[in-house]
């Protein structure tokens, strides 16, 4: 459906502009001289928005038109995105990125109840798994691509870029999209009630968890492959390109692995991400085994994360739009955490190698977790 499709360019538009300064990291601590560690405070910056302001803005805009909120929202990623490409110093940039942050995951919220209400119940999984394709073309391409603009042209031009998609999903969304009538509306406080239950909460944290190994790597993506790897610059968009396919692909293949048996799969995919991640520290000073190692990390962490997403759906089913906003928040809990564990690492006298130790150790973290409770509870997560 064209309207399913006009919001998943918005998440691919919103989303590129969060995964892409991974790879333009270097460039912006170079430009604003800043050392690489405090340039990876962007990340945490960012997630630490999404953290602030996807429950928030979700609930004070729980009785809101969606269409006017959307186009709201995407005006914020604009306007964000310019004052990213025009900033000055870093200051300004970090407190640009926190303005364009604070809409994301409400956005995503509002987009899954806007396309699932506008296909066949029988269809409501499906619908929800392209909205989250544009996120995985945001990896895929979306970041490779704005890499390459940046080494080309600079990294301002890369968040012109990125302004440019979302300025062109608000003209989209403004003409084509209208907003669900005589939808079901739930408080603001009762929805915050279901959030606060014990397998809710439970849920959460495994999703900040057991991301933050991944995301620590994603962050410090570009040092690790060049600075230690010996990759030059130029092949960082390939490098980029294909963590993102390996990502793709194990979102897709773990969805379907996760619905077949979740009580196997989650544990024996993070035990898996866990023996990748101790491999990389080995490999991380040979070019092609640390390139191949960084496929498998994008693969096996996001093979991992549908299974999370589905704890948390079926744990809070009666509010689903406030729970994908709180689950966003806590995956960028997890990024926020790792990019500010990660650039104290990266600034080390040790330099950024040990980051693969501190990924497999937090992901081992998430495996005893998930075992315990399967134990205990008897639960299928």
């Amino acid at each position: 459906m064209l309207r399913i499709s006009i919001l998943m360019a918005g998440v691919f538009s919103i989303t590129t502009g969060e995964f892409v300064v991974a790879g333009i990291l270097p460039e912006v601590a170079g430009d604003l001289h800043v050392p690489v560690g405090t340039a990876g405070l962007l990340v945490t910056a960012y997630a630490l928005g999404m953290i602030i302001g996807g429950p928030l803005l979700t609930a004070l805009t729980a009785a809101a038109d969606r269409k006017r909120l959307l186009l709201a929202l995407l005006a914020v990623a604009v306007v964000g995105n310019m004052i990213s490409a025009l900033a000055s110093d870093f200051v300004v940039l970090l407190g640009a990125r926190v303005i364009t942050a604070l809409v994301t995951s409400t956005f995503f919220a509002q987009a899954i109840v806007i396309a699932v209400r506008s296909a066949p119940p029988e269809r409501a999984a499906s619908t929800i798994a392209r909205l989250a394709f544009g996120m995985n073309l945001a990896m895929i391409v979306g970041a490779p691509l704005g890499t390459a603009i940046g080494g080309h042209w600079g990294w301002r031009a890369t968040f012109s870029f990125v302004g440019l998609g979302c300025l062109i999903c608000l003209g989209l969304v403004a003409a084509l999209i209208t907003s669900p009538s005589e939808e079901p509306r739930r408080s603001a406080t009762a929805e915050l009630r279901v959030i606060t239950r014990r397998p809710v909460l439970f849920a959460l944290s495994l999703t900040a968890i057991g991301n933050a190994g991944v995301l620590m790597v994603f962050t410090y993506l570009a040092p690790l492959l060049m600075d230690l790897a010996g990759h030059p610059s130029r092949r960082l968009p390939m490098l980029l390109l294909a963590y993102g396919i390996g990502a793709t692909l194990g979102n897709l293949v773990g969805g379907a692995l996760y619905d077949k048996n979740p009580r196997v799969f989650q544990p024996a995919a993070l035990g898996l991400l866990t023996a990748v991640l101790l491999g990389s520290w080995f490999a991380a000073r040979t070019p092609l085994p640390a390139a191949v190692a960084m496929v498998l990390i994008g693969a096996l962490g996001f093979a991992i994360i549908p299974g999370m997403q589905a704890r948390v759906l079926r744990a809070a089913a009666a509010a689903p739009t406030l729970s994908m906003a709180v689950n966003a928040s806590a995956y960028q809990l997890a990024a926020a955490g790792a990019g500010l564990l990660g650039g104290f690492i990266a600034d080390s006298a040790a330099g950024p190698r040990p980051i693969y130790l501190a990924a497999a150790a937090l992901t081992a973290c998430a495996l005893s977790l998930t075992l315990r409770v399967q134990i205990r509870w008897k639960s299928p997560v």
